[in-house]
């Protein structure tokens, strides 16, 4: 009888175990996606704090591109107050193609190309960017694993008991932080007219 006590007991014992060490697991994989994501923050917050300067820099030989200074600002703006990884994504998007827009309004003033200070924050935003991309991937790498964990059997069960739910990935559109290419044609050499034979 004693026998029978102690191997419930010790059953109870290593199911409690095995549920706090799955519980453990998650609460871990939880708080290393909040931390990716802070880096994430963290290297948007730098771009951000370039835009200005760049803005200001531009509008020195641009003044009269009025409408593109107001919709890098407002894109700027709207990244910065929103909430949520969608919103976030879908907002800096619409500042990344501002900003586009901005460069493309610099290629039309060679002289503000060639100034020191608008190179310095053409290569830091550039720089800023390649952060960002790190920061994102790794941020989407720890919300995969923790995304498996609550879909995977038997930290499923745990995390639908203690309400873990899933986070969502940083996905924005590469296409928009390509650095925009330029390329010159050359002139097709003209075939002579084929020889009667």
């Amino acid at each position: 009888m004693i026998w029978v006590v102690v191997v419930i007991v010790v059953v109870v014992v290593l199911l409690a175990l095995v549920l706090v060490t799955m519980f453990n697991r998650l609460v871990r994989l939880r708080n290393r996606s909040e931390n990716a994501w802070a880096q994430v923050d963290v290297q948007l917050r730098k771009r951000y704090d370039l835009i200005p300067n760049l803005v200001e820099t531009v509008k020195g030989y641009a003044a009269h591109e009025r409408q593109t200074f107001e919709e890098v600002t407002s894109a700027r703006t709207a990244a910065q107050q929103a909430q949520g990884v969608a919103q976030q994504a879908q907002a800096e998007n619409a500042l990344t193609a501002a900003i586009g827009r901005l460069f493309a309004v610099a290629e039309a003033y060679p002289q503000l190309r060639a100034t020191e200070n608008f190179q310095q924050l053409q290569a830091q935003l550039t720089e800023v960017e390649q952060q960002i991309a790190i920061a994102r991937q790794v941020y989407n790498d720890t919300v995969l694993t923790y995304d498996n964990a609550l879909e995977t059997v038997p930290t499923n069960v745990i995390a639908g008991m203690f309400n873990f739910r899933p986070r969502e990935y940083f996905q924005t559109e590469d296409a928009t932080r390509e650095a925009p290419r330029v390329q010159f044609t050359e002139p097709q050499a003209s075939t002579p007219p084929a020889q009667p034979s």
